[in-house]
């Protein structure tokens, strides 16, 4: 728990006090987003298939506190920061580092905490995943600034 707590604390004191580059409306929206993301993955993944979870088998309110504390902050930081101006190999490489920081923090709080746990999912799994979340979330930057500019 108190990991997940430090966590929760360092991710959103990050994305609170770094210069926004972002509008405001695109890290609300962007943020829910990567929020119903994590919700619908992790029921699927956690509750459908027992793949993995966060504590213990269910869901339980530091779960939810857990899902809504590091989600939407982790989303801002990653776009936040995301070099859109800069050759294609520093985006690759932005998000494959953003990837290894993601594997080795599961690696760590599955080893050395109880906020996260893996039964058939492994941490191969999630190096294989991570990259395609993350150009989700592009993705969906980029809808919602299409959306903007259309009204």
């Amino acid at each position: 728990m108190s990991l997940m707590l430090i966590t929760i604390a360092v991710f959103n004191l990050i994305a609170f006090f770094m210069p926004k580059k972002l509008e405001k409306l695109e890290l609300y929206a962007t943020s829910a987003f990567a929020l119903c993301l994590s919700l619908i993955v992790d029921i699927i993944f956690d509750l459908k298939y027992d793949w993995y979870g966060y504590f213990e088998k269910g869901v339980q309110i530091p779960f939810v506190i857990g899902v809504i504390g590091v989600y939407p902050a982790v989303n801002m930081i990653f776009l936040n920061f995301f070099p859109f101006h800069r050759s294609l190999t520093v985006k690759v490489c932005y998000i494959l580092g953003c990837s290894l920081f993601a594997v080795g923090y599961e690696w760590f709080a599955d080893a050395h905490s109880t906020f996260f746990y893996h039964n058939q999912w492994k941490l191969w799994h999630s190096a294989v995943t991570y990259p395609f979340l993350y150009l989700i979330l592009l993705g969906n930057l980029k809808w919602v600034r299409r959306l903007g500019n259309k009204e």
